[in-house]
């Protein structure tokens, strides 16, 4: 294909051809109709339609995270660029590799404000690894190849590439991609310092208290990485806990399995990080929602930081060994020098920490209070687990309650089982997220872990699941409140309830229906099997409507502002202001 003659638009398809894209997530616009016209000439490349420019991001998303490959989205000029922006700062925060395709006025007219015009280049800039405005066409082959680069090296990330509709008509040279055109400016280091893994595994063999700390970054190495987390883990025996990102990179089942840690995780991890002497932070970036209030964060402990952006080391904790590099090479070289090293761990200190280690665990600290009559979240979750954890599953979540009851409860063995909006919190994330998985993975059986108030930003995608008969199940904990936002405004804002609770919802049912889906209702506990095993059987998109327990509150939880060992468990919530909660008409919502 190098040196061949061709449209703009064209080139833009024969990119993605040659970039093994295989389904592009979309919504036509004047400003894209070139590109629309060449991708219904071919057919080696699939377009999902989906109903909103925000859910075509989710959608490439949830492909993206659950192939380990760059999601692909394409949307027109002026409010298509805008309506991605969500999606774009979303997968920046995660670490998601996107590449977004947007379309643009004329090159004659940028800047007079024409219609549907909008500075895609201006107001992306801060929401993505890198992006460009495509001026001449002859430059297109070369900036479509470098943004699949991007998007997929060093730390996984959005870009965009904005076309003028002008430049799509226009004829010029195509190159394929070439490992020689390579931008200087962006090579990110793969192989760690060998003297600070060195001084790693040195510093690590005399901890007597260790703590190894995983995040998404493990993930985004790829599966071999996993392997050699897992590898590490049973070479030092050492606890290992995750952020809600890093979920699955190392097995729920396996025996130095914390759970997760941070606001909502487990009492043993938050306790063991606070009393670590050394910590081993792999791929994670120290976010507020894991580090709790920062000057008591783990103030016993020697950090190591191994990640692959050197943005993210010492930039919100200060660590004593930083080791720049990819997750799956430095960790190569961990495992190979801890084998070689003559010394182990000091196996006395070790038995005295895992001792610990079962007391905080004998805390129990995801117990709940059980209910004949109503189903508790916490056991939709568990009974949703148990019914799925043999087949080939993937979960989407939204963001709130259901998605911290989805982290604790739900047991992920593998990685790129998981999908969620960690950094960003985007409400609406899992149902398109959903859809972009079931394309991917159409055998698979693919559930969004929904709440009811989230869930309705994204909605119109159902529609979308039905055209390409993607059967995903949409597991609604319906509780009619924004949960979260209800939990913090009864323990943090004296219990004034404004305005999370949802009083004019959809029967959900009959809107599933209404989009050519099943619905299923479930409001006692012993249904909750069979209508379980309803929904994975039927071969549609499928609305769930599970009815849960109201006023459930999401345990434990740190505090804003409070360090690791100031946890809130559920035995020590006060049940007053639970018993006197009322609703914005005054009345009782026990």
């Amino acid at each position: 294909m190098a040196g061949q003659q061709m449209t703009g638009a064209e080139m833009v398809i024969q990119a993605l051809k040659d970039n093994d894209v295989q389904h592009v997530f979309g919504y036509p616009g004047g400003a894209v109709l070139p590109i629309y016209d060449e991708i219904f000439q071919q057919e080696d490349v699939q377009h999902i339609l989906v109903r909103h420019e925000q859910g075509a991001g989710h959608a490439a998303e949830g492909y993206a995270r659950s192939t380990g490959k760059v999601g692909v989205m394409l949307v027109t000029s002026g409010p298509g660029a805008t309506n991605a922006v969500t999606a774009l700062q979303d997968a920046l925060m995660d670490s998601i590799p996107l590449v977004c395709i947007t379309g643009q006025v004329p090159t004659t007219l940028i800047g007079s404000d024409a219609f549907q015009e909008c500075d895609t280049v201006g107001i992306t800039r801060p929401c993505t690894k890198h992006n460009w405005l495509v001026r001449d066409v002859n430059e297109l082959s070369r900036v479509m190849h470098e943004a699949f680069r991007i998007a997929k090296s060093g730390r996984p990330g959005p870009v965009v590439v904005d076309i003028p509709k002008d430049v799509q008509f226009s004829t010029g040279t195509y190159h394929a991609p070439s490992p020689v055109i390579e931008q200087k400016s962006y090579q990110p280091r793969v192989k760690g310092d060998l003297a600070k893994i060195k001084a790693a595994v040195e510093l690590l063999a005399s901890a007597k208290r260790p703590m190894i700390y995983s995040g998404g970054g493990v993930v985004n190495s790829g599966p071999e990485a996993c392997h050699l987390l897992r590898e590490f883990v049973k070479l030092s025996d050492f606890p290992i806990t995750s952020t809600l990102m890093g979920l699955g990179a190392y097995p729920a089942s396996g025996k130095n399995w914390m759970g997760m840690l941070g606001m909502h995780g487990t009492y043993e991890a938050n306790m063991a990080m606070h009393d670590c002497d050394v910590m081993l932070c792999i791929g994670a970036r120290f976010d507020d929602r894991i580090t709790g209030r920062l000057d008591a964060f783990a103030p016993h402990s020697k950090k190591i930081h191994i990640d692959i952006d050197p943005s993210s080391i010492n930039k919100n904790v200060r660590v004593d060994i930083p080791i720049l590099g990819d997750v799956e090479h430095v960790l190569e070289d961990m495992v190979r020098l801890w084998r070689a090293q003559s010394q182990k761990n000091d196996a006395e200190a070790m038995k005295g920490w895992w001792s610990q280690i079962a007391k905080w665990r004998g805390r129990n600290s995801l117990a709940y209070a059980e209910n004949r009559d109503v189903i508790m979240p916490q056991y939709a979750v568990q009974r949703l687990y148990e019914l799925t954890r043999d087949r080939d599953t993937y979960i989407t979540t939204e963001v709130g309650q259901h998605q911290m009851w989805a982290a604790q409860f739900y047991g992920f063995e593998e990685p790129n089982r998981w999908m969620t909006s960690g950094g960003l919190g985007t409400m609406g994330y899992g149902l398109p997220a959903a859809l972009g998985v079931q394309i991917a993975h159409p055998e698979s059986l693919v559930i969004d872990i929904a709440g009811d108030a989230s869930v309705l930003m994204t909605m119109q995608e159902m529609s979308c699941a039905v055209q390409y008969e993607a059967p995903i199940k949409i597991f609604i904990l319906n509780n009619q409140y924004m949960g979260m936002v209800r939990q913090w405004q009864q323990l943090l804002h004296g219990n004034r309830l404004s305005h999370s609770y949802t009083e004019a919802l959809p029967d959900f049912v009959k809107l599933a229906e209404a989009y050519g889906g099943v619905g299923i209702r479930c409001e006692k506990p012993g249904e909750l099997d069979d209508k379980i095993e309803e929904m994975i059987d039927v071969k549609r998109p499928v609305i769930f409507d599970c009815r849960v327990a109201n006023l459930a509150n999401c345990f434990p939880m740190i505090p804003s502002g409070k360090a690791h060992n100031e946890m809130l468990l559920p035995d020590e919530a006060t049940d007053e202001a639970v018993a006197n909660a009322i609703d914005a008409k005054g009345r009782s919502l026990v």
